[in-house]
């Protein structure tokens, strides 16, 4: 295998682990259009990398990361609806980074590459952020994993059973966000949300328990990644999306076998 196909593939299996198990959160939770929003909140935070120098996965951390805590404040507002403000912020962001994008004459920026991913171009730092955010979601949804099924099921049963919901709801968010961070360079920012939901939603009829989602749903994503690398390579297809094309085939299959049984 040549180098930069190991690298692809090293850092869409890091991808996959994480993006799987939290995907099934995200799923049990309806929260795709927040992974979403978040999404499209972090060009702004390449854009900002960029001008203050630093790496630009940096800024995307700390602006996915800003925009999860805020929206984590403001959600208590019942004046403003969670759907509303998520769609204000989301495009707010994506638009201001845009804009100031466009001051910067002396900067090159792949927007392209941001937006749809280069899983080919990732170096082996790139592969070792995607692996570090990685390990770090799957310890913190191990650590909260009675918290965050509790909130799944029901917010008022786990508030009474003694769950912090607040707190849950908090680390969910910031999941989210590290998991949008590290997917950027695979899959970029408009396909980012796909690869949390379509595994998961594939996984979930084929699964009786969360443990065998999560497993099912990193499963799913690691094929997805596998495939769609493949289908990039042989048809001089886009990288980002084969692997959502891929994922989105499994899911078609899923569906195709439950209704068969």
């Amino acid at each position: 295998m040549d180098e930069f196909l190991l690298r692809a593939m090293t850092a869409g299996l890091a991808l996959a682990a994480a993006a799987g198990p939290l995907g099934c959160f995200v799923v049990w939770r309806r929260m795709a259009y927040f992974g979403d929003a978040l999404a499209h909140t972090a060009l702004l935070g390449v854009v900002v990398g960029v001008l203050l120098g630093i790496w630009p996965l940096a800024g995307v951390v700390a602006v996915c990361v800003a925009v999860a805590l805020l929206l984590a404040a403001t959600r208590q507002d019942g004046r403003v609806a969670s759907d509303s403000l998520l769609g204000i912020l989301a495009h707010g962001a994506l638009a201001l980074g845009l804009v100031l994008l466009s001051t910067m004459d002396k900067v090159r920026v792949d927007l392209m590459g941001w937006l749809f991913g280069d899983i080919l171009a990732v170096s082996w730092a790139d592969a070792a952020f995607v692996w570090g955010g990685a390990v770090s979601v799957l310890i913190l949804l191990w650590l909260n994993r009675r918290s965050l099924i509790a909130m799944a099921v029901d917010e008022d049963l786990a508030r009474v059973d003694g769950h912090d919901v607040g707190r849950a709801r908090i680390v969910m968010m910031l999941l989210v966000a590290l998991s949008v961070a590290a997917a950027m360079k695979v899959v970029g920012v408009m396909l980012v949300t796909a690869m949390l939901v379509m595994p998961a939603a594939t996984a979930r009829p084929l699964s009786r328990t969360p443990e065998q989602m999560a497993l099912w749903a990193a499963i799913f994503g690691a094929a997805a990644v596998a495939i769609g690398l493949g289908a990039s390579w042989h048809f001089d297809a886009p990288s980002g999306p084969s692997i959502v094309v891929a994922a989105a085939a499994l899911f078609m299959l899923s569906r195709l076998a439950t209704l068969r049984r």
